[in-house]
């Protein structure tokens, strides 16, 4: 039985990587679906918009795919590798943008939802959280996104930003700080109680 493919192994990224550099179209598949919805979450919150940020999952997954014959295991993570190509392509994006981004541009709610209150209360916390994201310092939003959101390690922040661990800390604990100036007046609003 192919490694790609047992159930029962979990088998590295940069192994399966490997494999489909080698031939293996399964590994391929087991790879893509373990980290697309990963590219798409960091990409979704970079961006704001699902369709671009299916776009962005897209082309990072193709250069992923090109580079599989030469990848070197050992010497990155392939998720490292990703986070970092999926930041830039949205950088890219964004900088492509007019710096102006109105919250009627964010994407309508899927119809398999919960309820509408529930949705709407979660949707102004999201637009709020994203307008607020969007506010900072770029550097400090992708460190803080990375980081409270994508659920990383400063380590791993640190090489996707290529930076130094302190500058991590430095940009994660201000962001924050920011973040919590930024919502500060808006808990009642947003359905937050102080308890």
């Amino acid at each position: 039985m192919d490694i790609a493919t047992d159930p029962d192994t979990l088998t590295p990224d940069e192994a399966l990587l490997v494999a489909y550099g080698n031939g293996d179209r399964d590994a391929a598949r087991v790879l893509a679906e373990r980290l697309s919805p990963r590219v798409l979450g960091q990409a979704f919150r970079m961006l704001g918009d699902r369709t671009e940020a299916e776009d962005v999952t897209q082309e990072a997954m193709l250069r992923l795919w090109k580079i599989a014959a030469d990848w070197r295991q050992g010497e990155a993570q392939v998720t490292t590798w990703l986070y970092r190509v999926t930041a830039n392509l949205c950088t890219d994006r964004l900088r492509r943008r007019s710096r102006s981004m109105a919250l009627d541009d964010v994407a309508e709610p899927e119809d398999d939802r919960p309820g509408v209150a529930d949705q709407m209360q979660h949707d102004s916390r999201l637009a709020a959280l994203h307008a607020a994201l969007a506010s900072l310092p770029e550097r400090q939003a992708q460190a803080v996104a990375l980081r409270h959101l994508e659920g990383l390690g400063n380590p791993e922040i640190a090489q996707i930003m290529d930076i130094s661990l302190e500058a991590v800390e430095s940009l994660t604990a201000r962001g924050k700080r920011a973040l919590t100036a930024i919502l500060a007046g808006r808990k009642a609003e947003l359905g937050f109680q102080d308890d």
